[in-house]
């Protein structure tokens, strides 16, 4: 199976969709084959990627047969089908998209109700495929497209489509902020994170003998990454230290479960942050209206002086981040449950 990579927090506003968006662009860059999920009811990701008259395109088909987004594949559970197969959008070579849908909300009341039968003593099949839906659909989404790992964007919620999301999960990667919020999202994950995963196993050891392939349903935190929205001059101002240095110890204790220190740190000498991440201010808008990554700016895009410096600069991050991220998943930290 391939190794599934979910960046999320119930934190929103923490750069998690631009994060997913470069980082799939460069495991393309790299010679990976990578497939990119978007299980954000929002769908932010996908319009990352797609211009308006193709999503006018993609939403504006109600034909379940189609596949043409994550919510047309399993949307056929909802009555009497099955899960349908993916058909998958290829913005670059080795880079495939499996778009995101604003009807996927409409999901979350099955996945509610199915969730409990899972513990049932009749027929399971029905509540296992609901509940694994995710998982069915993004792994054929990654054979077809012969990926070498896939990345999924979620919603920053801590509801029934987060939950099956996360039981499609190999491995979490946790954005965050300097802030007050990102602290406090970190107390919220962690517990979230133990219950699902001890629920799922639950019902996993409950059908002795499944009627289909089930995922493992790890969630193993693979680290976190803090946007530096604080940073001037290279230097971090007040605000941005003081929360930053919160991180580390909050991270181990609330998200590993292990003992940490109570005095702050800098994350930048943390075993489990994966990087620290520029916001690239500048560089937004202009990557935005040519709708590629900032590292792929060129001076046709805009990107003069200064900014092709910066896009240049934002190269050399990414691909650390990337790298950081491709090792890790060979060495994920070990989780208490």
């Amino acid at each position: 199976m391939t190794p599934v990579l979910t960046f999320f927090n119930n934190k929103g506003g923490v750069g998690k969709t631009s994060l997913v968006y470069h980082a799939a662009w460069m495991f393309s860059e790299l010679d990976r084959t990578v497939l990119v999920v978007d299980l954000d009811p929002q769908a932010n990701l996908t319009a990352a990627f797609l211009d308006e008259d193709t999503l006018a395109e993609l939403w504006d088909d109600a034909d379940p047969s189609t596949g043409k987004t994550i919510y047309r594949c399993v949307e056929p559970l909802t009555r009497v089908g099955d899960i349908g197969d993916p058909v998958l959008r290829r913005p670059a070579d080795g880079l495939h998209l499996l778009p995101g849908d604003l009807a996927l909300s409409g999901f979350e009341d099955l996945l509610s109700a199915e969730w409990p039968n899972c513990l049932g003593s009749g027929n399971l099949y029905r509540p296992f495929r609901v509940a694994t839906a995710f998982w069915q659909v993004i792994q054929r989404g990654a054979e077809d497209a012969g990926a070498d790992i896939v990345l999924v964007d979620v919603g920053p919620s801590l509801g029934a489509i987060n939950r099956s999301a996360l039981i499609a999960t190999d491995f979490v990667a946790v954005p965050l902020a300097a802030d007050l919020f990102s602290r406090q999202g970190l107390r919220n994950l962690g517990p979230t994170l133990r219950r699902w995963r001890i629920d799922w196993k639950k019902r996993r050891d409950n059908w002795t003998d499944p009627d289909f392939d089930l995922p493992a349903g790890n969630m193993q935190p693979l680290g976190y990454l803090i946007q530096q929205h604080g940073i001037r001059l290279s230097r971090p101002v007040a605000a941005y230290d003081r929360w930053a240095r919160q991180m580390p110890a909050e991270y181990a204790r609330s998200v590993l479960g292990i003992d940490a220190p109570t005095s702050a740190a800098d994350p930048g000498d943390d075993e489990h942050c994966i990087a620290t991440v520029k916001h690239y201010r500048s560089l937004v808008p202009l990557a935005q209206d040519a709708r590629k990554p900032i590292f792929s700016l060129s001076a046709g895009d805009g990107a003069l002086g200064s900014h092709a410096a910066a896009a240049r600069a934002a190269f050399g991050d990414f691909r650390a981040l990337v790298e950081n991220i491709s090792t890790r998943t060979q060495a994920a930290p070990t989780v208490r449950q």
